[in-house]
C-alpha cells in the first residue's frame, strides 16, 4: 500500500515536471529568437552605418584636422593606481598626440608601488599650489606637481578613493570644456584623439559625449608609447578576448550608437561635455561599473530636462589596452563586471525601464540590457537544466539537442563574421591572411568553454554583490612589450 502511494506520488510529480518543461520549451524558444533577431536588428544598424564610416575615414583629411585651431581642446584624465609599469608609456603615447590644444592630467590614487617616484623621476615634476574647483566633491589631495618643460602634463597625488573618486579630482583640476577619460594600462593612436573630436564637432551643441574604440595590444611591439607593429595576441585568453571585443564594439557598439542607445563608454577611452558630467554629479564612487553608470545618468539627465542630446561612437579612434592572460585576473575583471552591471540596473535601470519618456534608451537598451545581459546567466543555467530534464524524462533525444545547439552556434558564430567583416572591410588593422585565419578560429574556440565560463563569473559576480563586494578586485600590470 505504502509502495502504490509512493508510485502515485511520483508519477504525479513526474507529469507536473513534465508539464512545466513543456512550457519552458516554449518560454525558452522565444527567449532565444527574441535575442537573436534583436542582435541582429542592431547588427543591421551596424552594417548599414559602416560604409558611411569607411568614406568617412578614406576621404576626412585628419592630418590637416590635427593642426586646426578650430578642434576643441581636451583635458585627459587619468587615474592610476598601483601603475608603476605601465605609466611612463601611457604619458608618452598621451604626450605624443597630434592634437593642437590639450592636457593630461595624471591621477595618482594613492598608489602603494612607485608610481608617484617613477612620475616624479621621469618628468621632472615640482610641487605646485593651483586653485582647484570644488565643483565635485573629491577624497583629500596630497599634492599637484608640474614642470614648465611640460606644460599640458599635470599630476595629481592623492588618498586612495578608488577610480571614480580619481576622475572628479582630474575634473575639478582640468582646464577645458570637453574630458577625456583615459585607463593608465591603455595607449591612444596619436590621430585618436582628433578623429573623436572630429565626430563631436559634427554636432557639438547635442553631443554629450563620444566613445571610443578599445583593441587588445598583447603581442604587439610598443616603442615610446607608440603600437608600431600590430599583431594577434599570441596567448589563448587574450586572443580570446580580441574577437569578443571585435564583436562587441564593431557589431555592437556601431548599431546602438546609431539609435541612441550606448549604455556605456568604456572607461579606457572617451570624451564627454564636462558641465554635462559635472550637472549629473559627476562619477560615482562605490561602483565598480562607473562608465556605465556615468552614461546612463546622462541619458537619464538629458530626457528629464529635455535637452536633445546624443551619445555617439567612434570606431576609428582607437586605444589600445592590456588584457588580462591568466585565468585568475580575466575572472577578477568579468567578476566585477558582473558586479557593475547588476548593480546599475537595480539602482539605476528600474527608473527607467519601459518608460516612454525615455525614448529608445528605456524602452529597448535598458530592457535588452537587463533580459539579455543581466540576467542572461540565468536562463543560460536554467537552460543547461531543462536539456538535462528533457533526456531524463525521455521528452527529446539527442538529435534534436544537436540540431537546437547547431542552430544556435551558427547564428551566433554568424555574427562574429559580420564583425570581422566590418573589421576588413572599414579598418583592416590585421592585413595578414594569417591573422585572419586565426580570428575566425578563435571566434569558433569561443563556443568550446570560454562563453560558459564567462556565465559563471557573471553568476559569481551577481553573489559579490549580494555580499556587499564593491573592491576593484585582482589586476597585474606588465610592461607593454612583454
Amino acid at each position: 500500500m505504502w509502495v502504490f502511494g509512493y508510485q502515485v506520488v511520483l508519477d504525479s510529480f513526474l507529469n507536473g515536471l513534465r508539464e512545466f518543461l513543456l512550457y519552458y520549451s516554449y518560454a525558452a524558444l522565444f527567449y532565444v529568437v527574441l535575442v537573436t533577431l534583436l542582435y541582429y536588428f542592431i547588427f543591421g544598424f551596424s552594417i548599414r552605418h559602416i560604409f558611411s564610416i569607411k568614406r568617412g575615414i578614406q576621404y576626412n583629411r585628419i592630418n590637416k584636422l590635427s593642426s586646426s585651431s578650430q578642434l576643441p581642446p581636451v583635458s585627459l584624465l587619468v587615474p592610476a593606481y598601483n601603475e608603476e609599469l605601465t605609466i611612463i608609456e601611457n604619458v608618452r603615447s598621451l604626450l605624443a598626440l597630434n592634437y593642437a590644444e590639450y592636457e593630461v592630467i595624471v591621477v595618482n590614487d594613492g598608489s602603494q608601488d612607485q608610481t608617484l617616484k617613477v612620475m616624479l623621476e621621469e618628468f621632472k615634476l615640482e610641487l605646485i599650489h593651483p586653485v582647484l574647483s570644488s565643483s565635485i566633491k573629491t577624497g583629500k589631495i596630497r599634492g599637484v606637481y608640474h614642470n614648465p618643460e611640460y606644460p599640458n602634463l599635470f599630476f595629481i597625488d592623492k588618498e586612495n578613493g578608488g577610480k571614480a573618486d580619481s576622475l572628479n579630482a582630474g575634473i575639478n583640476l582640468s582646464h577645458f570644456a570637453l574630458i577625456s577619460t583615459i585607463d593608465a594600462d591603455s595607449l591612444l593612436e596619436k590621430d585618436a584623439l582628433t578623429r573623436i573630436a572630429r565626430v563631436y564637432m559634427e554636432n557639438p551643441e547635442e553631443t554629450i559625449a563620444v566613445g571610443g574604440n578599445v583593441r587588445i595590444v598583447n603581442s604587439c611591439t610598443v616603442e615610446d608609447g607608440i603600437v608600431k607593429d600590430v599583431q594577434f595576441p599570441r596567448k589563448l585568453l587574450p586572443a580570446l578576448q580580441h574577437v569578443e571585443y571585435t564583436k562587441a564594439f564593431l557589431g555592437g557598439r556601431i548599431g546602438w550608437g546609431a539609435v541612441n542607445g550606448l549604455i556605456i563608454i568604456s572607461g579606457a577611452f572617451g570624451v564627454f561635455q564636462k558641465k554635462m558630467v559635472i550637472a549629473v554629479g559627476g562619477y560615482r564612487g562605490g561602483y565598480p561599473g562607473e562608465d556605465m553608470n556615468i552614461v546612463i545618468k546622462l541619458h537619464r539627465h538629458c530626457l528629464d530636462n529635455k535637452i536633445p542630446y546624443r551619445v555617439a561612437f567612434c570606431p576609428d579612434a582607437v586605444c589600445w589596452t592590456q588584457a588580462p592572460d591568466s585565468y585568475r585576473i580575466l575572472s577578477s575583471q568579468r567578476k566585477r563586471w558582473g558586479r557593475g552591471n547588476l548593480k546599475n540596473m537595480i539602482e539605476e535601470g528600474i527608473y527607467i525601464l519601459l518608460r516612454p519618456k525615455y525614448k529608445i534608451f528605456g524602452m529597448l537598451t535598458i530592457p535588452y540590457n537587463i533580459v539579455f545581459e543581466t540576467l542572461n546567466p540565468y536562463f543560460r543555467l536554467s537552460g543547461l537544466l531543462a536539456i538535462l530534464g528533457y533526456w531524463m524524462l525521455n521528452m527529446t533525444d539527442w538529435h534534436t539537442i544537436v540540431i537546437f545547439s547547431l542552430v544556435n552556434f551558427l547564428s551566433c558564430f554568424a555574427l562574429s563574421l559580420g564583425a570581422l567583416f566590418i573589421e576588413e572591410t572599414a579598418f583592416s588593422r590585421y592585413p595578414k591572411l594569417g591573422d585572419l585565419n586565426k580570428m575566425i578560429l578563435f571566434s569558433i574556440l569561443m563556443f568550446a568553454g570560454y562563453r560558459q565560463i564567462g556565465v559563471w563569473w557573471r553568476l559569481n559576480g551577481h553573489v559579490e554583490f549580494l555580499r556587499n563586494n564593491n573592491s576593484w578586485g585582482t589586476m597585474v600590470r606588465t610592461n607593454f612589450n612583454k
